[in-house]
């Protein structure tokens, strides 16, 4: 006959049954307490108890050294960017590229004295310039001569604002163009079988700025090959101080289609109290040199406003 109850069971297999049901009910208390434990204390974002620091009572006064994460943030950026620009608008070199382009160093300079302006304190980007091929050295002191060609002589004149200049509107052929990358520029029409255009710009100096005015625009003439066709070389022509600055005339000499041609131009830089030194470009190819006297004009009419 089969044994139907309790008390019948050997009791062997009562004490499995129950050390079965007391391990099954202490592993469910370990887990409900080590789920509440965690979620009171060990929750992502959360710090434990206590441990949370106060505000302080009295906010930093106007005069505190540190500064708030948000300005120190941009004023990093700020640096940066200036640190990574090179550009004219517009960072010395020891290294000069055959090539021609400046370097980023030579051709960036400083902003204004109010935000910390200074010249270059040695003359390596100078150095540097006259290791190009295309840059002979600096002649003696000569005065620019009455080029060839007619007067271009205007009434009106035109206004640098960026620059803090003015210069003579010149008449006509020559018309006001767009100025970019320029401040202001005045052009001819185009001429078949020139390489470029005939223009005479101004714009702050795009280059860095040396102490000596004589220097800057030998840095600002190797600068204006950019806009000369490739491979030409720098002739001077002209060497001589002007009211607050120094004037370069040269020719510039370079190949089209095989053919040997060249341009008259010349760089005037002009000192301004609390800026950068502004420049006067002219460039005027062979091809129109009967308009070459408008270098003439325009250099003797610069005036600092």
């Amino acid at each position: 006959m089969k044994r139907s109850r309790i008390g019948d069971l050997p009791m062997r297999v009562i004490y499995r049954i129950l050390a079965v049901g007391v391990a099954v009910i202490v592993a469910a208390v370990a887990t409900v307490v080590g789920f509440v434990s965690s979620g009171s204390s060990d929750q992502p974002g959360e710090g434990k108890t206590g441990q949370i620091a106060a505000p302080s009572a009295a906010p930093p006064s106007p005069g505190s050294v540190s500064a708030e994460p948000s300005t120190s943030v941009s004023e990093q950026a700020s640096t940066q960017a200036s640190a990574a620009s090179a550009s004219p608008s517009d960072t010395t070199s020891a290294s000069s590229s055959p090539s021609g382009s400046p370097s980023p160093s030579e051709t960036a300079a400083p902003a204004s004295v109010s935000d910390g302006f200074e010249p270059a304190p040695d003359r390596s980007a100078v150095i540097a310039a006259l290791t190009d091929p295309r840059v002979p050295d600096l002649p003696r002191d000569k005065r620019l001569a009455r080029l060839s060609g007619k007067a271009a002589k205007g009434k009106r004149r035109v206004q640098d604002e960026k620059s803090g200049v003015s210069l003579v509107r010149l008449g006509k052929p020559w018309k006001v163009f767009g100025a970019s990358p320029f401040a202001t520029k005045q052009v001819l029409p185009k001429a078949k079988g020139a390489g470029h255009r005939a223009m005479v710009v101004s714009c702050p100096v795009p280059i860095l700025v040396q102490r000596e005015s004589k220097d800057t625009a030998l840095l600002a003439a190797r600068w204006t090959l950019n806009h000369h066709p490739k491979g030409g070389k720098i002739t001077w022509t002209a060497s001589q101080p002007i009211k607050n600055g120094w004037l370069l005339a040269y020719r510039v000499k370079y190949k089209l289609k095989g053919k040997t041609r060249f341009s008259m131009a010349a760089v005037a830089v002009t000192e301004i109290s609390g800026a950068k030194p502004a420049m006067l470009f002219a460039t005027i190819p062979d091809t129109q040199r009967k308009y070459w006297r408008a270098i003439n004009t325009a250099v003797s009419s610069l005036r600092v406003k």
